[in-house]
């Protein structure tokens, strides 16, 4: 069994890291306080390759598979959650289904031009009264002639206030159930009857922009329904899984951040005349943490490489979200613990670490949800 990344890996992993620090990380601090996601990224991103990395050459994308996928949002999140988070979804949730199921049409209107960064993408699964049980969505495609007529609203939609595209699962038949009754349709910016309700302010994260959607009447033509209508439920599942596995790279690099900055301070600071570090209850706070983050990302390369393989992964792809995301916060709230009042002060990053890390065991599938996927899967009815 090989462990390491292969040389390819490891020239991207510096090039991204490389573009992250010089790049992504002066522009961090605006982004946080404007609320806003800095645009000019996704076209910077796609002319190096860097989003949808994983999709076919054909289409402009570098064909570089899931493993490195990870790597790149690792290494976003490590300088920032929430822009990772609108290059994750960008790349994964709102696109992987027009790359798995959709027309060529569809392919070179929308993902083609999304793999350069010249159209933003969004997803649009979970509403008001419809999270966990996504199957008890609302929102209700009818078809009329050519088109389908939309009527519902979506919630907490990552790039929603900017999305030139949104991904859309609807019920086209609620009386086939959720199973065959579900599509997905793209819906893009400036169709009759859509719009972004409001922009929605967050505790973490705040360098994603999120929002509301409200589809009244919204007319979109047929042929952007995404592969067979009824089918869009299993569409979705699909891509969930591979988005659990990019959501764990993304707790990764922000728990990563925390830990580095951890070592950092605990070798710098200065208490009862020798570093913090030296002190028991630090340096095993750090080894706990060291051992959580080998861990989290032992679980996490394994899902994305069995991804890679085509091989089936519900329960790993589950279990590394699921670690993940409990591992951020954990590691999180060591750091701030560990840096005390400097920490807790709003020019610290360590406060931004903590604040993004509550959001991810709840989004993309609770801490719940991920029990009972990974509990089926080990036999438990």
């Amino acid at each position: 069994m090989d462990f390491d990344f292969s040389e390819e890996q490891k020239m991207f992993q510096k090039q991204v890291r490389d573009f992250c620090v010089r790049e992504v990380g002066p522009l961090v601090a605006e982004a946080e306080a404007k609320e806003e996601t800095p645009l000019q990224l996704f076209p910077r991103m796609g002319g190096l390759g860097y989003l949808c990395a994983r999709y076919p050459e054909k289409y402009g994308a570098a064909e570089m598979g899931k493993i490195s996928e990870c790597i790149l949002l690792e290494e976003l999140a490590r300088i920032c959650g929430g822009i990772a988070a609108a290059m994750m979804v960008h790349s994964g949730l709102g696109t992987s289904m027009i790359n798995e199921h959709g027309s060529e049409e569809l392919k070179q209107k929308y993902l083609v031009p999304a793999i350069k960064g010249q159209m933003i993408s969004a997803f649009g699964l979970t509403e008001p009264n419809a999270g966990s049980d996504a199957a008890n969505m609302s929102t209700k495609a009818v078809r009329q002639g050519d088109h389908y007529i939309i009527n519902g609203n979506k919630i907490f939609i990552t790039n929603g206030p900017y999305a030139d595209f949104v991904c859309v699962a609807a019920y086209t038949d609620k009386s086939k159930g959720a199973s065959k009754g579900v599509s997905v349709i793209v819906v893009e910016k400036g169709s009759p009857g859509y719009s972004v309700a409001r922009k929605m302010d967050k505790l973490g994260n705040r360098s994603a922009g999120t929002a509301e959607l409200v589809f009244d009447n919204c007319r979109v033509p047929a042929s952007n329904l995404v592969g067979e209508e009824g089918k869009g439920f299993r569409y979705v599942m699909e891509t969930l899984d591979g988005g659990r596995i990019a959501h764990a790279a993304r707790s990764l690099g922000v728990a990563q951040a925390a830990f580095e900055a951890s070592v950092k301070y605990s070798n710098e600071r200065i208490q009862f005349g020798q570093p913090i570090g030296k002190f028991q209850a630090i340096s095993f706070k750090l080894a706990r943490m060291a051992m959580q983050l080998e861990a989290a990302r032992c679980l996490t390369y394994y899902a994305a490489w069995l991804y890679d393989q085509k091989r089936r992964c519900l329960k790993e792809a589950s279990m590394a979200k699921l670690f993940a995301s409990e591992v951020v916060v954990d590691v999180t709230a060591e750091a701030m613990e560990i840096h005390g009042g400097y920490g807790y002060m709003m020019d610290s990053p360590i406060q931004r670490y903590y604040r993004d890390a509550r959001l991810y065991p709840i989004t993309e599938g609770t801490s719940e949800i991920m029990h009972v996927v990974i509990s089926r899967e080990i036999g438990v009815p």
